[in-house]
């Protein structure tokens, strides 16, 4: 097995890089400060073909792999995980479309998501159903003599919320379970479509986040995102990927704090020699360097095995963003750690990533949900 990527894999990673550090890494704190990220970046990066990465090119996507998707996540990462996880978002609605939708759906919402003329919030949570997201409460009900659906209910923690142009909304059109839930495309400025205040957030401050709410929403009855009652398996598939994308978010930005705190360590003495000289240090700066390593190979692992379609594919993949977020969060809180005052100066960019990289724990599901995950498919293993 080669782990070495191939010459259009490297290609693509340095493509992202490169536009992430010249375009992103400099604004990043202003971007935070104003609490958003300017719309003017999203066509510019869709020049790249970065708006439809798992989109066919049909409809004007890259057509590319999980493992080319990670490379890119991993690279713009490194010069601000809040933009780049917004990204990753808009990819996983555009990437739900090309899957499940029919063609119809495709024709119509595809080409202006792969352009970025129409950003994708995605919205499953809600206040009362979090990690038991099949407990939805959002409800869509038919409404045959306005050929539309009717939406009513409320969505949480929705990054985009006011500001993306269309919304994946997963609502009830059934029973009580998984099998009564539906996917819906709403369109920005939707009769009944409005917005909570703007969250006050420890990380992620460039992404604009508030509850959606949904008052007698009416949504067209050619919004539903294919099959009614296949919204949750829609969704848990979608975050197979969305998982391998927020691991290779956190491992970028925790790279980029390790790189940066071995520059630091260089040039920062202390009785009388440069601090990278103490043993005890160099061996943290090893710890971390095997944490990003070993997550970088079990972070490609997982994607292959999403690409080839393996049976266990949803396991590795909670096993790599557990594993994952869990070691990229350690090493940014490590870099911290070493630059010593410093670290917690908003200066030195190290701290922004530590608040950003926390909550690459808990979404996408938590770190304990995919424990969870892992041991029922464990024990499903055993028989």
């Amino acid at each position: 097995m080669n782990f070495d990527l191939d010459e259009e894999q490297q290609a693509i990673f340095d493509m992202a890089h490169a536009f992430g550090q010249e375009h992103i890494a400099p604004n990043a704190r202003a971007w935070e400060a104003a609490g958003e990220i300017p719309k003017h970046l999203w066509p510019e990066i869709a020049a790249l073909g970065l708006g439809g990465l798992y989109v066919g090119e049909e409809y004007g996507g890259s057509g590319l792999t999980r493992l080319d998707a990670t490379l890119v996540f991993e690279a713009l990462s490194m010069a601000c995980p809040s933009v780049a996880a917004f990204l990753s978002i808009h990819n996983m609605c555009a990437g739900m479309i090309d899957k499940f939708g029919s063609e119809a759906t495709k024709t119509r919402w595809l080409p202006k998501a792969c352009t970025m003329q129409t950003v994708f919030s995605y919205c499953l949570t809600e206040p009362g159903s979090g990690s038991d997201a099949a407990a939805l409460r959002t409800r869509a009900v038919k409404d045959a003599d306005a050929d539309a659906w009717r939406l009513s209910g409320t969505k949480a923690f929705i990054s985009g919320a006011g500001y993306s142009d269309a919304y994946i909304v997963m609502a009830r059109t059934g029973d009580a379970g998984p099998g009564g839930i539906s996917a819906l495309i709403v369109e920005d400025g939707a009769p009944g479509l409005s917005f909570g205040g703007l969250e006050d957030k420890m990380g992620w401050r460039s992404q604009p986040t508030r509850q959606v709410q949904l008052d007698d929403c009416a949504v067209p009855h050619g919004n539903l995102l294919g099959e009614e009652g296949r919204g949750f398996a829609y969704a848990m598939a979608g975050l197979d990927g969305g998982r391998l994308n927020i691991a290779a978010c956190a491992l970028g930005a925790a790279q980029s704090a390790l790189t940066q705190t071995l520059a630091y360590m260089a040039g920062r003495t202390a009785f009388g020699k440069s601090i990278d000289q103490f043993q005890s240090l160099q061996f943290r700066l090893a710890d971390m360097e095997v944490k990003l390593q070993s997550s970088r190979v079990f972070l490609r692992a997982a994607a292959a095995k999403l690409d080839a379609k393996a049976p266990d594919a949803t396991k590795f993949c909670a096993m790599a963003k557990l594993s994952v977020t869990d070691a990229a969060f350690d090493v940014a809180n490590g870099c911290l750690q070493l630059h010593g005052g410093y670290g917690y100066l908003a200066d030195y960019g190290i701290e922004k990533i530590v608040r950003d990289l926390r909550v690459h724990q808990i979404l996408e599901g938590t770190n304990e949900i995919m424990r969870l995950i892992i041991a029922r498919q464990l024990l499903a293993e055993r028989g």
